[in-house]
């Protein structure tokens, strides 16, 4: 397998159970771009999780195919393909009796690094996920749940897998935890550049983690597989729209930010409240709301005026 990212293919994927009318998962067809993350959601019985796993052969395909960068999953040897997917669960699975350094060197000790290798591996991995190097000595029990997910996430990247599976990751940490966690999340992969596949029952999740969103219907049929932009402002049908929300509007507003607006000269807001320009239209929104104004100062990152925005920009 490449280490960089790689594209990953579902072709007719089905799995069907003994003894269940219903597929699991039926005749699932996507592509995930080389460095795309791709995020599966849908109601409960919508078979995410199992074409999550179909991907590691954690569950077996009853028929159709699976490819990675053009190689079925069938054709990898099971150990093999394992080792070269990054595997991350809403648990953690973190081993308890070994320390957090431990842990993040799981795979590439298996795979036979020299011990100095994965030493340095694991310091790399802590500052990017924003742990320090002392946490390298310490045990799961003694960490925070958004610790243990920041580690978990540290081991899944151990050994540069050009594809990670995340099988709603986020999902048991408090909201404001949560929030840094998908933020620190977008900006590693911002730098890293992997094939993610993403399950979560969260569609404000879907919107602001997704390339793509691929929405499936009970029995694992997909609904419609688009970029969040696309699918919030033009539904396949009623059932993706009740699915994305009557508000969905104010969900697109989420995906544009000031800086994208053609803006007006600082002066018309002389006096406003400011924000940045990385805000995003619907967090603008809801700064005219709670101030009370028509106008917002829009600033750089350096302090600097970039320009002003109206609430009447917003609107139209």
């Amino acid at each position: 397998m490449p280490t960089q990212a790689a594209e990953l293919v579902f072709d007719e994927a089905t799995k069907l159970y003994e003894g269940r009318g219903e597929a699991a998962v039926d005749r699932l067809s996507l592509t995930v771009p080389a460095g795309d993350i791709c995020v599966l959601v849908g109601p409960s019985g919508g078979g995410k999780t199992t074409a999550l796993k179909l991907v590691n052969r954690l569950i077996a395909l009853t028929s159709g195919d699976i490819r990675i960068d053009g190689t079925s999953i069938m054709d990898h040897d099971l150990t093999e393909l394992r080792r070269g997917i990054g595997y991350v669960i809403q648990q953690v699975g973190l081993f308890p009796h070994m320390t957090v350094g431990a842990n993040i060197g799981t795979v590439p000790r298996l795979l036979g690094w020299p011990k100095r290798r994965i030493e340095l591996r694991t310091e790399e991995l802590l500052e990017l996920v924003g742990l320090v190097p002392e946490d390298a000595k310490r045990y799961p029990a003694e960490l925070s749940g958004g610790q243990r997910q920041r580690v978990g996430l540290a081991r899944a990247l151990a050994a540069n897998p050009p594809l990670m599976l995340m099988d709603e990751p986020f999902g048991a940490i408090d909201p404001i935890i949560r929030s840094r966690l998908q933020d620190e999340f977008l900006r590693l992969q911002q730098e890293l550049r992997k094939t993610v596949v993403f399950v979560t029952h969260d569609i404000d999740e879907a919107i602001k983690i997704g390339d793509r969103i691929a929405i499936l219907r009970e029995g694992g049929r997909l609904a419609q597989y688009d970029t969040p932009a696309a699918i919030l402002e033009h539904p396949a049908d009623e059932f993706v729209a009740q699915f994305v929300g009557s508000d969905r509007a104010l969900k697109v507003l989420a995906l544009r930010r000031l800086s994208e607006l053609p803006l007006r000269p600082a002066a018309e807001a002389d006096g406003a409240p400011s924000v940045s320009a990385d805000t995003t239209l619907r967090d603008a929104l809801a700064r005219f709301v709670a101030e009370k104004t028509e106008y917002l100062l829009v600033v750089n990152g350096d302090g600097t005026p970039a320009g002003a925005v109206a609430r009447e920009d917003l609107l139209a």
